[in-house]
Protein backbone atom coordinates (compact mmCIF):
# COMPACT_ATOMS: atom_id res chain seq x y z
CA UNK A 1 0.00 0.00 0.00
CA UNK A 2 0.86 3.78 -1.01
CA UNK A 3 1.22 6.33 1.16
CA UNK A 4 -1.83 8.24 -0.75
CA UNK A 5 -3.29 4.75 -0.32
CA UNK A 6 -2.86 4.80 3.44
CA UNK A 7 -4.23 8.19 3.84
CA UNK A 8 -7.06 8.06 1.77
CA UNK A 9 -7.89 4.57 3.64
CA UNK A 10 -7.51 6.57 6.53
CA UNK A 11 -9.46 9.75 5.87
CA UNK A 12 -12.60 7.43 4.88
CA UNK A 13 -12.59 5.84 8.71
CA UNK A 14 -12.07 9.02 10.27
CA UNK A 15 -13.35 11.87 8.67
CA UNK A 16 -16.98 12.49 7.77
CA UNK A 17 -17.63 11.58 4.61
CA UNK A 18 -18.97 14.82 3.19
CA UNK A 19 -15.75 15.85 2.57
CA UNK A 20 -15.83 17.29 -0.61
CA UNK A 21 -12.38 16.09 -2.42
CA UNK A 22 -11.39 17.03 -5.75
CA UNK A 23 -10.37 14.26 -8.25
CA UNK A 24 -11.03 10.68 -9.12
CA UNK A 25 -8.85 9.48 -6.52
CA UNK A 26 -7.87 11.94 -4.34
CA UNK A 27 -4.62 13.50 -3.78
CA UNK A 28 -2.97 14.30 -0.46
CA UNK A 29 -0.58 16.95 -0.47
CA UNK A 30 2.77 16.84 1.64
CA UNK A 31 4.70 20.11 0.87
CA UNK A 32 4.44 23.62 -0.57
CA UNK A 33 6.94 25.97 -1.52
CA UNK A 34 6.19 29.12 -3.78
CA UNK A 35 4.00 28.39 -7.10
CA UNK A 36 3.88 24.60 -6.50
CA UNK A 37 3.25 21.82 -4.26
CA UNK A 38 4.44 18.23 -3.92
CA UNK A 39 2.36 15.45 -2.97
CA UNK A 40 2.92 12.44 -0.88
CA UNK A 41 4.40 10.19 -3.35
CA UNK A 42 6.94 13.12 -4.29
CA UNK A 43 4.66 14.75 -7.84
CA UNK A 44 4.83 18.00 -7.95
CA UNK A 45 2.50 20.52 -9.26
CA UNK A 46 1.92 24.09 -10.57
CA UNK A 47 -0.93 25.34 -8.27
CA UNK A 48 -3.24 27.46 -9.97
CA UNK A 49 -6.04 27.39 -7.93
CA UNK A 50 -4.09 28.63 -4.20
CA UNK A 51 -5.96 26.88 -1.87
CA UNK A 52 -9.09 28.34 -2.84
CA UNK A 53 -7.70 32.02 -3.67
CA UNK A 54 -6.08 31.60 0.00
CA UNK A 55 -2.20 31.54 -0.78
CA UNK A 56 -1.96 35.19 -2.05
CA UNK A 57 1.53 35.44 -1.91
CA UNK A 58 2.76 31.34 -2.74
CA UNK A 59 2.88 28.66 -0.32
CA UNK A 60 5.05 28.80 2.70
CA UNK A 61 6.35 32.11 1.75
CA UNK A 62 9.62 33.02 3.52
CA UNK A 63 8.37 35.86 5.33
CA UNK A 64 4.80 35.24 5.96
CA UNK A 65 6.63 31.92 8.04
CA UNK A 66 9.41 34.03 9.67
CA UNK A 67 6.38 36.53 11.00
CA UNK A 68 4.70 33.63 12.17
CA UNK A 69 8.01 32.22 13.87
CA UNK A 70 8.71 35.73 15.91
CA UNK A 71 4.79 35.87 16.85
CA UNK A 72 4.70 32.02 18.39
CA UNK A 73 7.89 32.68 20.22
CA UNK A 74 6.27 35.78 22.34
CA UNK A 75 2.04 34.83 22.19
CA UNK A 76 0.03 32.69 20.53
CA UNK A 77 -3.14 33.20 21.80
CA UNK A 78 -5.10 35.77 23.72
CA UNK A 79 -8.69 36.38 22.65
CA UNK A 80 -10.50 39.80 21.71
CA UNK A 81 -10.51 40.13 25.31
CA UNK A 82 -7.22 41.64 26.12
CA UNK A 83 -5.53 44.43 23.73
CA UNK A 84 -2.78 42.83 21.34
CA UNK A 85 -0.18 44.99 19.34
CA UNK A 86 -0.28 43.14 16.46
CA UNK A 87 -4.12 42.88 16.59
CA UNK A 88 -4.53 46.78 16.50
CA UNK A 89 -1.41 47.38 13.49
CA UNK A 90 -3.52 44.54 11.00
CA UNK A 91 -6.88 46.94 11.96
CA UNK A 92 -5.02 50.04 11.10
CA UNK A 93 -3.43 48.64 7.61
CA UNK A 94 -7.29 47.54 6.81
CA UNK A 95 -8.36 50.95 6.92
CA UNK A 96 -6.13 51.89 5.09
CA UNK A 97 -6.32 50.15 2.40
CA UNK A 98 -10.26 49.55 1.98
CA UNK A 99 -11.90 52.20 0.29
CA UNK A 100 -14.00 55.52 1.46
CA UNK A 101 -14.59 55.57 4.82
CA UNK A 102 -14.18 51.94 6.22
CA UNK A 103 -12.22 52.21 8.85
CA UNK A 104 -13.45 49.68 11.81
CA UNK A 105 -12.38 46.19 11.93
CA UNK A 106 -13.57 43.15 13.62
CA UNK A 107 -11.58 40.04 13.01
CA UNK A 108 -12.90 36.51 13.41
CA UNK A 109 -11.32 33.02 12.32
CA UNK A 110 -13.27 32.13 8.52
CA UNK A 111 -15.04 33.79 5.64
CA UNK A 112 -18.37 32.73 7.09
CA UNK A 113 -17.96 34.01 10.53
CA UNK A 114 -17.25 37.33 8.88
CA UNK A 115 -20.27 37.41 6.30
CA UNK A 116 -22.38 36.14 9.48
CA UNK A 117 -20.84 39.30 11.51
CA UNK A 118 -21.83 41.53 8.90
CA UNK A 119 -25.58 40.54 9.34
CA UNK A 120 -25.73 40.93 12.84
CA UNK A 121 -24.08 44.37 12.21
CA UNK A 122 -26.59 45.14 9.76
CA UNK A 123 -29.28 44.49 11.39
CA UNK A 124 -27.97 46.37 14.87
CA UNK A 125 -27.86 48.82 12.92
CA UNK A 126 -30.80 49.38 10.95
CA UNK A 127 -32.91 47.61 13.70
CA UNK A 128 -34.24 45.74 10.65
CA UNK A 129 -33.94 42.05 10.37
CA UNK A 130 -34.35 40.68 6.81
CA UNK A 131 -31.45 40.27 3.96
CA UNK A 132 -31.65 40.26 0.53
CA UNK A 133 -28.75 38.02 -0.86
CA UNK A 134 -28.10 37.09 -4.83
CA UNK A 135 -28.67 33.66 -6.17
CA UNK A 136 -25.82 31.42 -7.33
CA UNK A 137 -24.33 32.96 -4.27
CA UNK A 138 -22.07 31.49 -1.28
CA UNK A 139 -21.66 32.75 2.24
CA UNK A 140 -20.27 29.63 3.87
CA UNK A 141 -21.11 26.29 6.08
CA UNK A 142 -23.15 28.26 8.90
CA UNK A 143 -26.80 28.45 9.26
CA UNK A 144 -27.01 32.30 8.22
CA UNK A 145 -24.12 31.50 5.80
CA UNK A 146 -26.12 28.14 3.93
CA UNK A 147 -29.40 30.39 4.00
CA UNK A 148 -27.38 33.47 2.21
CA UNK A 149 -25.95 30.86 -0.30
CA UNK A 150 -28.34 30.66 -3.71
CA UNK A 151 -27.45 27.11 -4.49
CA UNK A 152 -29.00 24.11 -3.48
CA UNK A 153 -26.12 21.83 -3.64
CA UNK A 154 -24.54 23.75 -0.60
CA UNK A 155 -27.42 24.35 1.75
CA UNK A 156 -27.33 21.21 3.69
CA UNK A 157 -29.58 19.16 5.37
CA UNK A 158 -32.29 22.11 4.16
CA UNK A 159 -31.17 24.67 5.92
CA UNK A 160 -33.23 28.09 5.41
CA UNK A 161 -32.97 30.95 8.16
CA UNK A 162 -36.37 33.21 7.85
CA UNK A 163 -36.06 36.57 6.55
CA UNK A 164 -33.22 35.91 3.61
CA UNK A 165 -34.39 36.62 0.12
CA UNK A 166 -32.55 35.83 -3.14
CA UNK A 167 -32.54 38.13 -5.93
CA UNK A 168 -31.55 37.28 -9.65
CA UNK A 169 -27.83 37.46 -10.27
CA UNK A 170 -26.16 39.60 -13.06
CA UNK A 171 -25.16 36.24 -14.79
CA UNK A 172 -25.00 37.78 -18.22
CA UNK A 173 -23.88 34.28 -20.20
CA UNK A 174 -27.04 32.54 -18.72
CA UNK A 175 -29.42 35.31 -18.50
CA UNK A 176 -32.06 34.40 -16.32
CA UNK A 177 -34.83 36.50 -18.14
CA UNK A 178 -33.40 35.44 -21.96
CA UNK A 179 -32.40 39.17 -22.44
CA UNK A 180 -29.09 40.63 -23.87
CA UNK A 181 -26.52 43.13 -21.90
CA UNK A 182 -26.38 46.43 -22.73
CA UNK A 183 -29.85 46.19 -23.97
CA UNK A 184 -31.36 44.82 -21.04
CA UNK A 185 -30.63 47.88 -18.91
CA UNK A 186 -29.55 45.50 -16.82
CA UNK A 187 -32.39 44.54 -14.97
CA UNK A 188 -31.35 41.65 -12.99
CA UNK A 189 -30.07 44.99 -10.86
CA UNK A 190 -34.27 46.12 -11.00
CA UNK A 191 -35.49 42.77 -9.58
CA UNK A 192 -33.92 43.22 -6.51
CA UNK A 193 -35.91 45.78 -5.87
CA UNK A 194 -38.87 43.50 -7.04
CA UNK A 195 -37.67 40.93 -4.43
CA UNK A 196 -37.87 43.75 -1.61
CA UNK A 197 -41.59 44.29 -2.85
CA UNK A 198 -42.89 41.33 -3.27
CA UNK A 199 -41.07 38.98 -0.79
CA UNK A 200 -40.33 41.15 2.36
CA UNK A 201 -41.68 43.74 4.36
CA UNK A 202 -40.40 46.80 2.57
CA UNK A 203 -38.04 47.67 5.18
CA UNK A 204 -34.53 45.54 4.52
CA UNK A 205 -31.49 45.52 6.77
CA UNK A 206 -29.16 45.38 3.98
CA UNK A 207 -28.10 43.60 0.62
CA UNK A 208 -25.31 41.47 0.60
CA UNK A 209 -23.34 40.16 -2.77
CA UNK A 210 -19.66 39.10 -3.80
CA UNK A 211 -17.97 41.86 -6.42
CA UNK A 212 -17.36 38.48 -8.32
CA UNK A 213 -18.93 35.12 -7.55
CA UNK A 214 -17.02 32.53 -6.25
CA UNK A 215 -18.23 29.68 -5.66
CA UNK A 216 -20.66 30.43 -8.51
CA UNK A 217 -18.22 30.28 -11.11
CA UNK A 218 -16.45 33.88 -11.16
CA UNK A 219 -19.63 35.67 -12.30
CA UNK A 220 -18.99 38.97 -13.18
CA UNK A 221 -21.63 41.48 -13.59
CA UNK A 222 -21.85 44.24 -15.52
CA UNK A 223 -20.23 47.68 -15.40
CA UNK A 224 -23.43 49.32 -13.92
CA UNK A 225 -24.82 46.91 -11.44
CA UNK A 226 -23.80 47.94 -7.89
CA UNK A 227 -25.04 51.36 -8.29
CA UNK A 228 -28.24 50.35 -9.38
CA UNK A 229 -28.21 47.80 -6.64
CA UNK A 230 -26.45 49.68 -3.70
CA UNK A 231 -29.70 52.96 -4.45
CA UNK A 232 -31.96 50.14 -4.16
CA UNK A 233 -31.52 48.89 -1.08
CA UNK A 234 -30.48 52.39 0.51
CA UNK A 235 -33.83 53.61 -1.12
CA UNK A 236 -35.83 50.48 1.15
CA UNK A 237 -33.49 51.35 4.28
CA UNK A 238 -30.81 48.87 3.80
CA UNK A 239 -27.22 48.94 3.94
CA UNK A 240 -24.73 47.42 1.59
CA UNK A 241 -22.76 44.49 2.08
CA UNK A 242 -19.95 43.61 -0.33
CA UNK A 243 -18.73 40.18 0.41
CA UNK A 244 -14.99 40.22 -0.89
CA UNK A 245 -13.48 37.15 0.54
CA UNK A 246 -12.60 35.81 -2.71
CA UNK A 247 -12.24 39.30 -4.25
CA UNK A 248 -10.01 41.29 -1.49
CA UNK A 249 -6.42 42.13 -1.54
CA UNK A 250 -5.47 42.79 -5.35
CA UNK A 251 -7.20 39.45 -6.88
CA UNK A 252 -9.12 41.12 -9.23
CA UNK A 253 -6.19 43.93 -9.98
CA UNK A 254 -5.50 47.59 -10.34
CA UNK A 255 -7.74 47.89 -7.29
CA UNK A 256 -7.31 46.49 -3.60
CA UNK A 257 -10.84 45.40 -3.55
CA UNK A 258 -12.90 43.92 -6.34
CA UNK A 259 -16.02 46.36 -5.43
CA UNK A 260 -14.06 49.61 -6.20
CA UNK A 261 -14.23 48.60 -10.27
CA UNK A 262 -17.68 49.36 -9.69
CA UNK A 263 -17.41 52.71 -8.07
CA UNK A 264 -19.27 51.93 -5.43
CA UNK A 265 -18.48 52.48 -1.16
CA UNK A 266 -19.82 49.57 0.56
CA UNK A 267 -21.10 50.16 4.12
CA UNK A 268 -19.53 46.61 5.20
CA UNK A 269 -17.24 44.75 3.72
CA UNK A 270 -15.93 41.03 4.70
CA UNK A 271 -12.50 39.54 3.25
CA UNK A 272 -10.99 36.47 3.95
CA UNK A 273 -9.05 34.07 2.29
CA UNK A 274 -5.96 35.76 0.81
CA UNK A 275 -6.25 38.07 4.34
CA UNK A 276 -3.28 36.13 5.96
CA UNK A 277 -2.01 33.40 3.32
CA UNK A 278 -3.45 30.29 4.41
CA UNK A 279 -3.03 30.83 8.40
CA UNK A 280 -7.05 31.11 9.90
CA UNK A 281 -8.60 34.95 9.23
CA UNK A 282 -11.54 37.27 8.43
CA UNK A 283 -12.67 40.65 8.76
CA UNK A 284 -15.65 42.85 8.77
CA UNK A 285 -15.39 45.88 8.41
CA UNK A 286 -17.50 49.28 8.72
CA UNK A 287 -17.72 53.15 8.74
CA UNK A 288 -17.49 54.30 12.46
CA UNK A 289 -20.84 55.70 12.97
CA UNK A 290 -22.08 51.60 12.17
CA UNK A 291 -19.34 49.86 14.31
CA UNK A 292 -20.87 52.32 17.08
CA UNK A 293 -24.29 50.70 17.18
CA UNK A 294 -22.98 47.67 18.67
CA UNK A 295 -22.10 49.68 21.62
CA UNK A 296 -24.61 48.63 24.30
CA UNK A 297 -26.07 45.99 22.34
CA UNK A 298 -25.07 42.77 23.81
CA UNK A 299 -21.90 40.82 24.92
CA UNK A 300 -19.87 39.54 22.35
CA UNK A 301 -16.06 37.86 21.96
CA UNK A 302 -14.34 36.07 19.69
CA UNK A 303 -11.67 33.73 21.66
CA UNK A 304 -9.88 33.36 17.98
CA UNK A 305 -10.70 36.49 16.91
CA UNK A 306 -7.56 38.43 15.97
CA UNK A 307 -5.16 35.80 17.03
CA UNK A 308 -1.22 37.02 17.05
CA UNK A 309 -0.04 34.88 14.83
CA UNK A 310 -2.83 35.40 12.25
CA UNK A 311 -2.84 38.88 12.04
CA UNK A 312 1.26 38.62 11.89
CA UNK A 313 0.87 36.80 8.86
CA UNK A 314 -1.44 38.75 7.61
CA UNK A 315 0.49 42.01 7.89
CA UNK A 316 3.76 40.22 6.12
CA UNK A 317 1.33 38.59 3.62
CA UNK A 318 0.30 42.49 2.75
CA UNK A 319 3.49 43.41 2.96
CA UNK A 320 4.95 40.92 -0.04
CA UNK A 321 1.65 41.72 -2.40
CA UNK A 322 2.54 45.77 -1.52
CA UNK A 323 6.06 45.15 -2.40
CA UNK A 324 5.93 42.34 -5.37
CA UNK A 325 2.43 41.85 -6.38
CA UNK A 326 0.28 45.06 -5.77
CA UNK A 327 -2.87 45.46 -7.97
CA UNK A 328 -0.75 46.52 -10.83
CA UNK A 329 0.95 44.04 -11.50
CA UNK A 330 -1.73 41.61 -10.89
CA UNK A 331 -4.09 43.64 -13.46
CA UNK A 332 -0.83 42.80 -15.85
CA UNK A 333 -0.60 39.17 -15.18
CA UNK A 334 -4.26 38.83 -15.44
CA UNK A 335 -4.30 40.45 -18.99
CA UNK A 336 -1.94 37.64 -20.27
CA UNK A 337 -3.88 35.00 -18.28
CA UNK A 338 -6.89 36.52 -20.10
CA UNK A 339 -5.54 36.97 -23.12
CA UNK A 340 -4.47 33.01 -22.96
CA UNK A 341 -7.70 32.11 -21.89
CA UNK A 342 -9.41 33.62 -25.35
CA UNK A 343 -6.52 31.70 -27.25
CA UNK A 344 -8.06 28.39 -26.22
CA UNK A 345 -11.48 29.58 -26.71
CA UNK A 346 -10.90 30.21 -30.09
CA UNK A 347 -9.31 26.60 -30.02
CA UNK A 348 -11.83 24.62 -27.78
CA UNK A 349 -15.38 24.94 -28.98
CA UNK A 350 -16.05 23.52 -25.54
CA UNK A 351 -15.32 26.38 -23.62
CA UNK A 352 -18.29 28.57 -24.08
CA UNK A 353 -17.55 31.42 -22.18
CA UNK A 354 -14.33 32.94 -20.42
CA UNK A 355 -14.76 35.57 -17.83
CA UNK A 356 -12.92 37.54 -14.62
CA UNK A 357 -10.92 39.83 -13.70
CA UNK A 358 -6.83 40.07 -12.83
CA UNK A 359 -6.36 36.27 -11.38
CA UNK A 360 -9.51 35.56 -10.67
CA UNK A 361 -10.67 33.56 -14.14
CA UNK A 362 -13.04 31.51 -14.68
CA UNK A 363 -13.73 29.26 -18.28
CA UNK A 364 -17.31 27.76 -18.60
CA UNK A 365 -17.82 24.52 -20.42
CA UNK A 366 -20.61 23.65 -22.26
CA UNK A 367 -21.28 20.75 -24.88
CA UNK A 368 -21.96 23.09 -27.25
CA UNK A 369 -21.78 26.98 -28.05
CA UNK A 370 -25.44 27.22 -29.48
CA UNK A 371 -27.30 25.82 -26.82
CA UNK A 372 -25.05 26.44 -24.03
CA UNK A 373 -26.24 23.30 -22.26
CA UNK A 374 -23.53 23.09 -19.33
CA UNK A 375 -20.56 19.91 -19.20
CA UNK A 376 -19.66 18.68 -15.96
CA UNK A 377 -18.15 16.10 -17.47
CA UNK A 378 -15.50 18.16 -19.47
CA UNK A 379 -15.06 20.01 -16.37
CA UNK A 380 -14.39 16.13 -14.95
CA UNK A 381 -12.14 15.28 -17.45
CA UNK A 382 -10.15 18.78 -17.96
CA UNK A 383 -9.36 18.36 -14.10
CA UNK A 384 -8.07 14.58 -14.23
CA UNK A 385 -5.94 15.76 -17.80
CA UNK A 386 -4.57 18.62 -15.89
CA UNK A 387 -3.72 16.27 -12.80
CA UNK A 388 -2.08 13.95 -14.94
CA UNK A 389 -0.40 17.11 -16.39
CA UNK A 390 1.09 19.09 -12.89
CA UNK A 391 -1.12 21.58 -13.11
CA UNK A 392 -3.94 22.03 -10.27
CA UNK A 393 -7.06 24.24 -11.00
CA UNK A 394 -10.24 24.87 -9.05
CA UNK A 395 -13.95 23.97 -10.19
CA UNK A 396 -17.22 25.63 -9.82
CA UNK A 397 -20.88 26.96 -10.57
CA UNK A 398 -24.36 25.77 -10.03
CA UNK A 399 -24.14 23.52 -12.85
CA UNK A 400 -20.33 21.93 -11.90
CA UNK A 401 -19.10 23.08 -15.29
CA UNK A 402 -16.87 26.13 -14.65
CA UNK A 403 -12.91 26.27 -14.33
CA UNK A 404 -12.13 28.08 -11.73
CA UNK A 405 -8.10 29.82 -12.25
CA UNK A 406 -6.93 31.63 -9.40
CA UNK A 407 -2.90 31.13 -8.53
CA UNK A 408 -0.89 33.16 -6.19
CA UNK A 409 -1.05 36.68 -6.81
CA UNK A 410 3.11 36.53 -7.07
CA UNK A 411 3.07 34.82 -10.51
CA UNK A 412 5.31 36.27 -13.48
CA UNK A 413 4.87 35.74 -16.71
CA UNK A 414 6.77 31.90 -17.13
CA UNK A 415 3.79 30.68 -14.83
CA UNK A 416 1.20 32.01 -16.28
CA UNK A 417 3.03 31.13 -19.95
CA UNK A 418 3.11 27.31 -18.41
CA UNK A 419 -0.03 27.02 -17.10
CA UNK A 420 -1.66 28.03 -20.31
CA UNK A 421 0.51 25.52 -22.40
CA UNK A 422 -0.57 22.94 -19.80
CA UNK A 423 -4.32 24.20 -20.25
CA UNK A 424 -3.59 23.61 -24.04
CA UNK A 425 -2.61 20.05 -23.73
CA UNK A 426 -5.33 19.36 -21.44
CA UNK A 427 -7.87 20.34 -23.74
CA UNK A 428 -6.42 18.35 -26.31
CA UNK A 429 -6.48 15.04 -24.76
CA UNK A 430 -10.16 15.91 -23.68
CA UNK A 431 -11.14 16.97 -27.20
Amino acid sequence: MNKTTEITARQKKYLWPNHLLYYTEPLPLERGDGMHVWDVEGNKYLDFFGGILTTCVGHNRPEVVQAVKEQTEKLIHSSTLYPNETHVDLAEKMAEITPGRLQMSYFTPSGTDADETAVFLAQTYTGRQEIVALRHGYSGRSAIGMSLTGQHSWRIGGTHIAGIKHALNPYCYRCPLKMTYPGCGVACAQDIEEVIKTTTSGKIAAFIAEPIQGVGGFITPPKEYFKMAKEIAEHYGGLFIADEVQTGFGRTGDKWFGIEHWDVEPDIMTMAKSIANGFPLANTITRPEIAESTRGAGLTISTFGGNPVSCAASLAAIDVLEKEADPAHVAAMGRMLRSGLERLQEKYSVIGDVRGMGLMQGLELVKDRQSKEPSPQATQQLFEATRQLGLLIGKGGLYGNVIRIAPPMTAREDDIATALDLLDKAFARIS
